[in-house]
Order: C-alpha cells, then structure tokens, then sequence
C-alpha cells in the first residue's frame, strides 16, 4: 500500500478507533491476564450499556451545532431515577407503568433544556449547568442523600440477568434503541437535517429548516435517553441514588469527541461514538480485573482523548499537505 493510502487510512476515525481497541484489548489483557474472553468482552457491555445510551443522547446535541452540549444529561438520569424508585418503591405503581411516566418526565427536563437553549438562545453551557445544579439540588432534596431501596426481586431481570450470555439491558434495551437511532440520524430527513444545521445554521434556515426545533427536538430526545438509562441503573443497582448519574456528563463529552464528534457540529458518526463507548468500558473494566487503583480509570481515559484527537489532527494535516503538493505539480505541469 502506497504511503498516501496508509495516510488515508489512518485518518479514517473508525479505523484509528479500531486500532486503539485492539491496543486497548492488549494492553488490558498484559496487566490481567485472561481478561479478554467472549464471557467477559459479553459481560464489559452490561458496564456500556448506560453510557452508550447517555453517550448517544450527548452526540445528537453536539452534531446540531451551535455550541450544543449537555451538562445536565448525568443529573436528568439521576433525579429520574429517584421519580421511579418513588413511584415503584414508595407507591407501588407497575414498573412498566412508572417507566412510562418516567420516561415522558426525562423529555420534559429536556425540553426545557431546550428551551433555554433554542427559545431563549442561552449559551448551552450555561443553561445546562444552571439545569444539572438544579436537578441535582432536587435529587438531593427529594431523598435527602438516602437512596430509595426495596425493587421487587424481579426487576433485577433487566439489570442483572442475560439472555444468550447477552445482558438483558443490552439485548432488549441498548441495542434496539441503537438500530432505531442509526437508521434515523444516517437515513431520514432528520437526520440530514440535523448535520445541516450543525454545519451550517444559516443555510439550513434558507432550506426550511426551522433550526430553533430540531436544537430542541434533540434536547427531548436526549432526555428520553437520560431517563430510559435511569431505569437501566434502577435495576442494576436496585435502588434509585440521587447521584447515580454523577460524572456522566463529561464521560459522555469525552467518549463523544473520541467518537469523532465535531464539538463545533456538523460532522460525526454513531458508530465511532459505539466503538468509543467499548473502548472507555473496556479500560475501567480492565483496571477493575487487574486491582489496579480506580483513580486510574479516568486518567488513562484522558490521555486515550488527547492522543487519539491529536494523532487524527496530525493525520488530516499531512493529508491536506500531500493534497496541496499534488495540485501544486498538477498545476506546474500544465
């Protein structure tokens, strides 16, 4: 393979992030030997599960531009979470029943997220900040810090249990939520009209696209996400915690850009987000294995961002170089 075809390759996000799987895969299997085995790799996804969903709600935000992100994604889960344990715990309501409700109060949180943000063309970074600090206050409030125990038994089924040695919250949960995601952002005219607002406001306002509410249809749907991973949570911990969701927010920023999404909007792909997630779970599942301190996890996470962006930075560059240089000869020679 000539040279440019290798540059070519390589800055290609999906396979540089195959290749940092690989590496990670390696590396975790040197510090905890047997580690990679198809009843662990099977097992990492239960650990993945919450944060593709989160990670998948903080992507679409991001692409549609104009500053997007969400701060709030990690305390939306939370104080759903506490909504469900109330519901399910204190009141007895049918699981299925409170998820519902559940679910259609994480879209109202995101709603007014978006709100903020799309209505009232508050810098999304304020307005989810100012969001996450009051839902957390909520949780905290609600609980006062004392999580809500006493799920019936059979409510760990979707936690806890596994289906072909697949876990329930993947196969039944993650995984079509995923296919129904892939196929709307890569495949329908919302999708396309979610890339041309995130790279071009302005022209997506000149093609009809009212940008103001696909900002904020996104908003909704990454509350839908938040509150669909606090019932996920709910079961694998079997009790609802006011700071269950704490520290998602960045991860989900974090495994966004390392999937190659433009914090600018505009550019991206789910599948690179998908292989983020497995890398990210893998390593602080890996550490875990190998009894090396956790304090680790989030380290190593920063130093696989900050290599991986500026290894594909370094690649476009020489790319774009090479493509200058051949318009250059072209140029002389005629």
């Amino acid at each position: 393979m000539k040279k440019d075809g290798i540059i070519k390759l390589l800055t290609n996000r999906t396979v540089l992030l195959l290749l940092l799987l690989a590496a990670s895969l390696i590396v975790i299997n040197f510090l905890a030997p047997g580690f990679v085995s198809v009843t662990n790799l099977l097992g990492v996804t239960q650990f993945g599960a919450v944060i593709l969903l989160l990670g998948i709600g903080q992507s679409i935000v991001m692409v549609s531009g104009g500053g997007g992100i969400d701060l709030s994604i990690g305390t939306i889960a939370s104080l759903s979470g506490i909504l469900f344990g109330i519901l399910c715990v204190q009141t007895g309501m049918n699981p299925l029943f409170a998820a519902m409700l559940v679910i259609a109060f994480g879209m109202l949180l995101g709603f007014f997220n978006g709100f903020l943000v799309s209505v009232l063309n508050l810098p999304a970074f304020i307005a989810t900040l100012s969001t996450s600090y009051m839902y957390s206050s909520l949780s905290l409030y609600i609980t006062g810090g004392v999580p809500i125990s006493g799920f019936e038994k059979s409510f760990a089924w979707l936690g806890q249990k596994t289906t072909f040695l697949i876990p329930n919250q993947v196969l039944f949960v993650a995984a079509p939520i995923l296919i129904i995601t892939l196929y709307a952002v890569n495949h329908t005219k919302y999708g396309r009209h979610i890339y041309l607002t995130g790279s071009n406001a302005n022209a997506a306002i000149f093609a009809g696209i009212d940008v103001k509410k696909i900002r904020c249809i996104n908003y909704i749907l990454d509350g839908f996400l938040a509150s669909v991973a606090s019932i996920v949570m709910c079961s694998w911990l079997m009790t609802a915690r006011a700071d269950a969701g704490s520290g998602y927010d960045l991860q989900t920023i974090a495994v966004a850009v390392l999937g190659g999404i433009d914090i600018n909007g505009g550019a991206g792909k789910l599948s690179g987000v998908i292989i983020a997630v497995l890398i990210t779970t893998i390593i602080s599942t890996g550490i875990q294995y190998a009894n090396l301190n956790g304090i680790w996890q989030l380290a190593v996470l920063g130093i696989i961002l900050i290599l991986s962006v500026s290894m594909n930075q370094v690649l476009i560059y020489h790319s774009k170089k090479v493509s200058k240089q051949k318009q250059k000869e072209i140029i002389n020679n005629i």
